[in-house]
């Protein structure tokens, strides 16, 4: 479709092109009845530093041993462990097979406030054979020492009563000091299978 005046064209769709920015694959890691899923800055080729303002991290189909919840935290560069003070607010959607249980909800017990556990992303993630889990992470600028570290969270389970839940969470690491170390884990149990990717986003 063309924008034309007096039989002039002033802007043509077909010229226009949207930059959505460059998206780069880092490093691909496959759970096999892990504990943890750690990405660090200069291990295994995994890039988490000033290269790129945004990393993406995709979780595909992770199935627990047990029925468990899933949860990140992240860890400061010369840090001593994955305990950063962190704010959030998690709210979530669900309904069951039998569709007489819905509801839409904020998640006040899977929040931080200037907490430093760990950040629940899905609870109660079905260990039957067919049920699993799969979201993607957002975090922002983690190499800033001037600003906090944004996140933003969104994923979809099987849940181990039937129900399929989708969560939205979102928060800050709450220092000024990068961050360059993040980790996923089950609250109990192992992770049996399930494939996690690290992308790096420029904005052009």
């Amino acid at each position: 479709m063309a924008i034309i005046s007096n039989a002039v064209t002033i802007a043509d769709a077909g010229a226009f092109s949207v930059n959505l920015g460059s998206l780069t694959h880092i490093k691909t890691l496959t759970a096999s009845s892990d504990s943890t899923i750690s990405f660090v800055d200069g291990t295994s080729d995994v890039v988490l530093d000033d290269t790129y303002p945004i990393y993406l991290f995709k979780i595909i189909n992770i199935h627990p041993s047990a029925t468990q919840d899933f949860r990140f935290q992240g860890n400061a560069a010369g840090g001593s462990g994955f305990n950063e003070t962190i704010t959030s607010t998690h709210f979530r959607s669900y309904n069951n097979e039998a569709g007489d249980t819905t509801t839409l909800a904020y998640g006040s017990s899977y929040d931080l406030a200037q907490g430093t556990g760990v950040q629940i992303l899905f609870n109660g993630v079905g260990a039957d054979n067919d049920q699993s889990a799969s979201g993607t992470l957002y975090l922002f600028n983690p190499s800033s020492t001037t600003f906090v570290k944004h996140w933003i969270w969104q994923g979809t389970q099987y849940q181990s009563s039937d129900y399929n839940i989708v969560h939205y969470a979102a928060g800050y690491f709450n220092t000024t000091s990068a961050i360059d170390e993040i980790q996923f884990s089950p609250s109990t149990g192992n992770i049996d299978v399930g494939t996690f990717k690290l992308y790096g986003i420029k904005d052009s």
